[in-house]
């Protein structure tokens, strides 16, 4: 994990923040690469989407020191098939600056998001993604999601089992 070391030789680590008056324009700034753009939908339409469903999403940006560095979408408990028989809690949303990228923080989006589940009372960490060589498949695969063998639309759905420790890494029960 990249952390950012300050002019007074102190170092940062990546944290959440929820949106706020204070970092909503910061928030909105935050953008993927220009190949990335339709594999994930812009923070401004996360946002939205976070506004109609606010017993559900999780919105926060992601911040290592004072300088923004993603947005993560996280759902909790929501009725996945819409008819009560299955409740899940996942990741919706992942966006993690161009310039940011290969330096740990999906990865601690991940994580933080475990957490959270985790701490909520639950042990598994739902994700679907755009598939293809440009999506994510590997980045989720690669931290130990598994296939459900479902589709959710024309994304795959995976799922990461958490263990019961909320300190854990990702994938460590």
């Amino acid at each position: 994990m990249t952390t950012e070391q300050r002019p007074n030789g102190e170092r940062t680590a990546p944290r959440l923040a929820e949106i706020t008056t204070a970092n909503f324009e910061a928030a909105l700034a935050v953008r993927v690469r220009p190949d990335q753009e339709h594999a994930v939908e812009p923070v401004v339409q996360s946002l939205a989407e976070a506004y109609l469903h606010p017993g559900v999403a999780w919105p926060r940006l992601i911040v290592d020191g004072d300088r923004p560095v993603g947005f993560l979408m996280a759902f909790f408990d929501i009725d996945w098939f819409g008819d009560g028989s299955v409740r899940r809690s996942g990741l919706w949303r992942l966006n993690i600056d161009a310039g940011e990228q290969g330096r740990g923080y999906g990865r601690f989006a991940v994580e933080a998001v475990a957490a959270e589940i985790r701490r909520r009372g639950g042990d598994r960490l739902h994700v679907t993604w755009h598939p293809g060589p440009t999506g994510p498949g590997a980045f989720y695969l690669g931290l130990g999601f598994r296939r459900t063998g479902e589709t959710s639309g024309d994304q795959p759905v995976g799922v990461l089992e958490l263990g019961a420790r909320a300190g854990a890494g990702v994938g460590v029960g």
